[in-house]
């Protein structure tokens, strides 16, 4: 550590070491899975006020409207405190109200819903304990870590549950979290899902609400599907990933940059499989930026699962990442880019690739 560190967020540290994401080892109490579970950093300031409807598309108006209706109507019956939800202890009556009790974003990719997502948890009246926000992923892992039944309890209490990017490309997955919301649903939690692409629908760019409510079946009656239409992510394309740099680069940037961590890309690898998924985003606690040496092609699927998985939660942070080796988007063999998962792993080409273009900036550090 630096005895006499440069003022936050300024100037290069040189007499410094760089963190290590290796050398992490995080235990996440159970309580704070729960209480991240909010809009990741990025979407902080957005609100239905911040959305700005394409006057060429009204579903993207009529959208805003019926959200800003389904928020205002969450807070009907508020007043519960939020203290006896964590682990479910006076959790309101179970029975749910008539009528639908979620909604379902409609849209392709670059539409904005995770922008009107994250609006409808603001603007939604009860206090950050009863709402929860997560990607599909992390609901996956956050019943990973407690077991279902601790899940079902530690929900049951909230007013809204929030899930960006429901995946629908592992059945047993899909079945475990449809089970959930049926819990949910039935200890009167009202939901709000945008989804990802089943593997036969991966190109179309976007997923049908008539299929997602299809494959989550007994639910389909408590979602009410909302149309946003607008400009086709998939005439966009994925940005070229930025040259890497040289390993000699990338370590003096990590040496001179505060906050900076520095591992070689293979043993990090190895160490995310030791580190469940649910801890990703605390083994980042801290980092501003992360500098990566010896990039290679991921060797295996379930490796490329946890990067996936590591690079969400980077970009959710805004972590920067400066690299050497492959370029980000070598990073998946086109088995893999042809496969099931390829929406996954386009994601995160591109989410590094974003991250990669944030980190130029690092290498020039003296």
């Amino acid at each position: 550590m630096s005895s006499s560190p440069a003022p936050s967020g300024t100037g290069p540290v040189t007499d410094a070491a760089p963190l290590s994401l290796c050398a992490r080892e995080p235990h996440v109490p159970a309580d704070r899975l729960v209480a991240e579970m909010v809009p990741p950093p990025r979407f902080d300031s957005v609100r239905f006020s911040t959305y700005i409807p394409d006057p060429n598309q009204p579903s993207q108006t009529e959208a805003v409207r019926v959200l800003e209706g389904f928020a205002a109507g969450l807070g009907q019956g508020a007043g519960d405190s939020g203290k006896r939800r964590l682990f479910g202890f006076g959790r309101a009556p179970k029975k749910a109200p008539a009528g639908p009790r979620g909604v379902y974003l409609d849209g392709g990719y670059g539409v904005g819903k995770t922008h009107l997502l994250a609006s409808l948890w603001h603007a939604t009246p009860a206090e950050p304990a009863l709402k929860a926000f997560g990607t599909f992923v992390e609901l996956t892992n956050l019943v990973g870590a407690l077991g279902f039944q601790q899940t079902v309890r530690t929900l049951s209490g909230h007013r809204l549950l929030c899930i960006d990017e429901f995946e629908l490309d592992d059945p047993g997955d899909t079945v475990l979290v449809s089970t959930l919301l049926g819990k949910l649903v039935d200890a009167g939690v009202a939901l709000a899902a945008t989804s990802n692409t089943l593997p036969g629908k991966l190109g179309e760019g976007r997923f049908a609400a008539a299929d997602f409510l299809r494959e989550i079946q007994g639910l389909s009656a408590h979602f009410r599907a909302l149309r946003i239409d607008g400009e086709d992510y998939r005439h966009r394309g994925l940005p070229e990933a930025p040259p890497p740099y040289s390993d000699e680069q990338v370590t003096k940037a990590a040496h001179a940059t505060e906050g900076a961590s520095l591992d070689a890309f293979s043993p990090l690898l190895e160490h995310l499989s030791r580190v469940h998924p649910s801890r990703y985003g605390a083994l980042t606690d801290g980092i501003k930026a992360v500098c990566l040496t010896g990039v290679r092609p991921v060797p295996d699927q379930s490796t490329a699962l946890r990067l996936v998985v590591l690079a969400d939660r980077l970009y959710d942070r805004e972590v920067p990442v400066l690299a050497s080796g492959v370029p980000f988007d070598q990073l998946f063999s086109e088995e893999m880019l042809n496969g099931g998962y390829r929406k996954k792993y386009f994601r995160a080409i591109s989410r590094l690739t974003a991250l990669a273009r944030d980190a130029g900036k690092l290498a020039n550090a003296r």
